[in-house]
């Protein structure tokens, strides 16, 4: 997910020196943001320095540890507390992985910088995944982007078993090797001391996630064809929605238009089932601000990711107090066949389940336009038509984690005319898929069980009372 730094100059090209807010090195005061929010019964995973005495990860867990910068001169590679040690401050931190032959493991790793943290456009952290003999099998990167506004930033690895690939094929010990990169690092022409801006230590939670190998063989050739076309947004009423602060706290969402709020600095999270054969499109619209004052680069970005936290396609938009809007490009359909794609987005559109739409505002909008909240419209629409599942073996860890499942219950409650004039529109909605009329018509045969079951409980304990008081008439000393 490289954001292109040289978006910035070309911005500031065309403006032709308007008063484009190109963020400095002095940090940006921001509104109170909300904290990153890691999973209930995340487990703790230090970070190591070295393979020797990796943390081990267990797929299905929720993990939280800490990455220091490179050559700070302070705590070891996972305390936050500031002690210092021995090993200390290598800017990269060593988990460890036992593997089987058959499944593949997908390990996401999202790194939080201080809110109050000082970044450069190459900011970032590397993730890769290394077998014992220190072969890389797979290696993702993300930066902060031309904004340098601090923001969750996440990365993954994989040990993927496929067809002809030779390396990393094997069950064993693997290695997730997480890096601090960029300017601010210590890595800069300016030496260790003068371009560490940010010394502190960066959170981390990692995902690891096992996806069990197929009862039989599927097709390996990705489609050729699909809808490329850009989907016309949605224009119903709104519902509100409250988008959460991470991955696990994502506020669920449909096919829809969602209202919501976001001040500065902000991260929000939403969360969609999409089945495998559907295809997942979405724009989102900033409101005016009661102000304005020069123009902001990057000031929205909005980013899909799979279910396993890997990013699908983003797209960003700056802001000069007007009203924007900003969509997706187009993407492919869900399919398992889609893992063998040379490129992404349709590489990392291989698996049903829940997929992640995630937005951020930029810190330095505050400058310019105040602290908020800003009013923000999120449209969703699914197109495509639901498919048959490619048939696991077994299932995953954690379980059912890619299936679409049943409907989360805010979805079907105040969802407003905006979801609901979606789904009785057709082109994609649920209303129209067969899973969501399995589940509706499951939901009415359990309601009438229940209420059957209801009367003849009623009817039975009437017919009781009514015994025992002709019991007690013929008996009046009892």
């Amino acid at each position: 997910m490289w954001r292109a730094v040289v978006r910035s100059a070309v911005v500031g090209a065309v403006l032709g020196g308007s008063s484009a807010v190109l963020p400095g090195p002095a940090a940006v005061a921001a509104p109170d943001v909300p904290s990153y929010a890691f999973a209930d019964d995340v487990r703790s995973a230090p970070a190591a320095t070295g393979t020797t005495g990796a943390a081990r990860l267990e797929p299905g867990a929720t993990y939280r540890s800490s990455l220091q910068t490179r050559d700070t001169g302070g705590g070891a590679a996972g305390d936050t507390d500031g002690d210092t040690g021995e090993g200390q401050g290598k800017g990269r931190a060593y988990y460890r992985l036992e593997l089987d032959g058959v499944s593949d493991v997908y390990v996401a790793v999202t790194a939080i910088p201080r809110a109050e943290a000082v970044l450069s456009p190459g900011d970032g952290m590397s993730v890769s995944v290394q077998d014992a003999d220190s072969t890389t099998c797979s290696t993702d990167s993300v930066t902060v982007g031309a904004a340098r506004s601090p923001q969750p930033l996440t990365a993954w690895g994989a040990r993927e078993l496929l067809p002809g690939k030779g390396l990393c094929q094997k069950a064993g010990t693997y290695y997730v090797v997480v890096e601090r990169t960029g300017t601010s690092t210590g890595t800069g022409t300016g030496g260790a001391d003068t371009d560490l801006a940010d010394a502190q230590p960066w959170d981390l939670e990692l995902a690891p996630v096992s996806e069990a190998p197929l009862a039989k063989a599927a097709a390996t050739s990705v489609p050729e064809v699909w809808d490329s076309a850009t989907p016309t947004p949605l224009v119903d009423e709104p519902a509100g929605v409250r988008g959460g602060a991470g991955f696990t706290a994502a506020a669920a969402v449909r096919q829809g238009v969602w209202s919501d709020e976001i001040v500065p600095g902000q991260t929000l999270f939403y969360k969609v089932p999409v089945d495998w054969g559907r295809q997942l499109s979405a724009t989102v619209d900033l409101g005016s601000a009661d102000k304005s004052s020069g123009y902001v680069v990057d000031a929205l970005d909005l980013t899909l990711y799979n279910p396993v936290r890997a990013s699908v396609k983003e797209t960003g938009i700056g802001y000069g107090g007007s009203q924007k809007s900003a969509s997706l490009p187009p993407v492919p359909p869900v399919g398992y066949a889609n893992r063998y794609a040379p490129t992404d987005p349709t590489k990392s559109l291989r698996f049903a389940g829940s997929y992640y739409l995630v937005v951020h505002l930029a810190a330095q909008v505050a400058e310019g336009f105040g602290d908020g909240p800003y009013g923000l419209t999120l449209r969703v629409r699914l197109g495509g038509s639901t498919r048959a599942g490619p048939g696991y073996a077994r299932q995953s860890v954690p379980r059912g984690f890619f299936d679409v499942g049943a409907p989360d219950p805010v979805l079907s409650v105040g969802a407003g005319a905006g979801a609901a004039g979606a789904d009785a529109a057709g082109d994609g909605a649920s209303g129209d898929d067969p899973a969501m009329k399995a589940v509706a018509v499951g939901g009415i045969g359990s309601g009438s069980v229940l209420l059957t079951v209801l009367g003849v409980w009623t009817l039975t304990a009437r017919r009781r009372a009514a015994a025992q008081m002709r019991v007690n008439a013929q008996n009046p000393t009892a």
